[in-house]
């Protein structure tokens, strides 16, 4: 009797698209602090900037979903370009709703203009692609002249209501951390911090400036191996550890004293000093290296173009374009000291002085008995010392 063989169940098709568990935050800075690979990011962030961005995509997610309009059309921001660009599906403006409908860690499958949740849509919007993104960064660059203007009057706000902080150095308060005659270095993590870093290893090695850190420029200076001496922000996106390195800690208070950061510092057992201003941490740092008696300031991921300031999206950026006018004589960006510091004494020059130094010293025992026969000796040695080791190799 033949042997009867089961017949195995054909597969069901895998549903397409793209599969990750989702990650649900409004605030793009708190979500990649726990964005892993493959993961999918559900954020609520209207205007992607370019910092945003590339934290995103360090993190390796398998998409983006936007609650808000990646692209609203008030200026060209750079974020969304650049996602599409690394080849992450982004699914724009689906609505806030789904900040609710979601939960954190909950498999979801990214289809097209569609979010699923096992057989349900959870949330509907628009895929975006490179024609998506160039037709809407036309657009916004046509509406350019309004946020000009805007940002304009928000600078003339500032300066009204900061006036005596920025001409007389009104406010600032006392620290411990002495910067009178030094170079400060104040590094926030925004553009290119970490290729800036890099470069200036070199000039910081030989000036040793005072390190400043903004926030999470601070745990930026940890991981390249640089304890920072000033710590200073409103606290949101600095490590604990990072408090605790013994960095003295500033905290970026509002006008009215509230600081939303000071209770967190306190509770790790710091006495932070507190620093009342309007405009954004950055402002504070530079402006405080500045009344300090900074000689140089040296900026690190700070914001230095007008594109960089509009891409921010956020009219307190206003603040920091007065703060720079303030500090102007002192202030370098980053990549202005890259390229024009060299070190003083290069790699090649103390390797040529070397080799002079050992033929002048060679050439003088040589011309005396004594310091012959002390060549002999050491060269007799290095012969035992080769062989030695010669015979444990073979």
């Amino acid at each position: 009797m033949p042997l009867k063989i089961p017949r195995q169940r054909a597969r069901e098709p895998e549903s397409p698209g793209v599969r990750g568990l989702a990650r649900v935050d409004a605030r793009t800075k708190n979500l990649t602090k726990r964005l892993r690979p493959g993961d999918i990011a559900v954020i609520n962030h209207q205007d992607i900037d370019k910092v945003s961005a590339e934290a995103l995509l360090a993190c390796k997610p398998a998409a983006v979903v936007n609650a808000a309009p990646s692209i609203s059309g008030r200026y060209p921001n750079l974020g969304p370009e650049i996602l599409i660009d690394a080849g992450i599906p982004l699914l724009d403006n689906v609505g806030a709703d789904v900040m609710h409908d979601l939960q954190d860690g909950q498999q979801v499958r990214l289809d097209g203009d569609d979010l699923w949740l096992g057989d349900q849509v959870v949330a509907s919007g628009q895929a975006f692609d490179h024609e998506i993104v160039a037709a809407a960064m036309t657009e916004a660059r046509a509406g350019l002249a309004v946020q000009l203007e805007a940002f304009a009057a928000n600078t003339m706000e500032y300066l009204r209501r900061e006036r005596d902080l920025l001409l007389d150095g009104v406010g600032v308060p006392d620290i411990t951390t002495e910067i009178d005659g030094r170079h400060a270095l104040i590094v926030v993590r925004g553009y290119h911090y970490k290729e800036d870093l890099q470069t200036l290893r070199s000039y910081i090695r030989e000036y040793r400036p005072v390190l400043i850190g903004v926030d999470g420029g601070a745990d930026a200076l940890l991981e390249v191996g640089l304890k920072p001496d000033l710590i200073v922000g409103d606290m949101d996106s600095v490590s604990d550890a990072t408090l605790r390195c013994g960095a003295e800690v500033v905290v970026h208070a509002y006008r009215d004293g509230n600081a939303p950061g000071l209770e967190r510092v306190r509770r790790l057992g710091i006495e932070p000093v507190v620093f009342p201003a309007t405009g954004t941490s950055e402002d504070v740092a530079m402006l405080l290296a500045d009344d300090k008696g900074a000689e140089l300031i040296v900026a690190v991921g700070t914001h230095a173009t007008l594109v960089e300031f509009l891409d921010k999206g956020r009219s307190g950026m206003a603040s920091t374009f007065l703060t720079r006018l303030r500090v102007g004589g002192k202030l370098v960006d980053a990549k202005g000291v890259s390229r024009l510091y060299r070190s003083r004494i290069s790699n090649l020059t103390l390797t040529f002085m070397l080799l002079v130094g050992l033929s002048a010293l060679f050439a003088a025992l040589w011309s005396t008995t004594g310091g012959r026969a002390l060549l002999q000796v050491l060269g007799a040695r290095w012969d035992d010392l080769w062989s030695f080791v010669v015979g444990i190799v073979t």
